[in-house]
């Protein structure tokens, strides 16, 4: 829950304090980690068995987490475009046009000035190693009860 609530600090920092407006994609990288939040509180206040399962199932989330990290890193390189409408530009026919631009997807946004690391990049590298913490914790709890 603690690891969830930093990333989606960091985040809020970023957004808030460094001024880095997030795109769509970034702000549907969030949603995981809100999940494991929950999931970490639930998990916190169940019997032992019960909060094994709900890490392993946060472990689960945020493996969603890596991919949708890898696919914004993805448009970042421009292997790829964005599925999302608003990282292309692509207008919903009847819609009214935006207040605001969207930031578009493909461009990296960097935290730490002459580190090349885009914050997409650094998400999948944490979510990854977050899920891989995770599944691991659950999976060596249940291996260690049939001891």
């Amino acid at each position: 829950m603690l690891a969830a609530l930093l990333a989606l600090g960091t985040a809020y920092f970023a957004q808030y304090v460094l001024l880095l407006m997030p795109c769509a994609l970034c702000l549907l990288e969030r949603w995981p980690y809100r999940i494991v939040a929950v999931l970490g509180l639930l998990a916190w206040f169940s019997r032992p068995r019960a909060a094994r399962w709900l890490l392993g199932l946060a472990g689960f989330v945020m493996l969603g987490d890596v991919a949708i990290a890898g696919l914004h890193a993805g448009v970042e390189f421009g292997w790829w475009k964005s599925p999302l409408p608003e990282c292309n530009g692509a207008l919903t026919p009847g819609q009214a046009l935006p207040l605001t631009p969207a930031v578009p997807c493909g461009r990296p946004v960097y935290l730490i000035h002459g580190l090349p690391i885009s914050m997409a990049q650094m998400d999948f590298t944490a979510a990854l190693l977050f899920a891989a913490a995770l599944l691991l914790y659950a999976a060596r709890a249940k291996i260690r009860r049939f001891k």
